[in-house]
């Protein structure tokens, strides 16, 4: 700035003394930002987790249900389904038998929206390698 010049301050610096606390101010916005970004992340990723739990639990009752019908396993295929998707959580909504393929329908609630899978399980294909 040259000899004999005003700096002029308009607005609120000016009023206010300049900018002191405008970085603690920042910072409060920073750490308020993560945390609203960090309570959205997490619920989502465990509703995402139990969503693959859920999957897995209707995966293992359909090829319970499946091993049943098969002969393999003593029983009926979806008590035995129902039996297995109970110990993970899961209730079964529909039991399908077709011989000896069996189609599996379980649902949950994740975070009060009631999440649905399928899974269908059986012997391979006559002439699979």
């Amino acid at each position: 700035m040259a000899k004999g010049q005003l700096r002029w301050r308009s607005g609120l610096a000016a009023r206010t003394g300049g900018e002191r606390g405008a970085g603690t101010l920042l910072m409060v916005g920073l750490v308020a930002t993560v945390i609203v970004i960090t309570a959205l992340v997490v619920p989502l990723y465990w509703a995402l987790s139990v969503r693959h739990a859920l999957a897995a639990a209707t995966d293992a009752a359909a090829l319970a249900a499946a091993d049943t019908a098969s002969g393999l396993v003593a029983g009926y295929p979806c008590d035995n389904a129902e039996l297995l998707a109970g110990v993970n959580d899961a209730h079964i909504k529909e039991c399908v038998v077709d011989g000896r393929i069996v189609t599996v329908t379980a649902s949950r609630r994740i975070l009060g929206i009631l999440v649905t899978t399928s899974a269908t399980a059986g012997p391979p294909p006559t002439g699979a390698n």
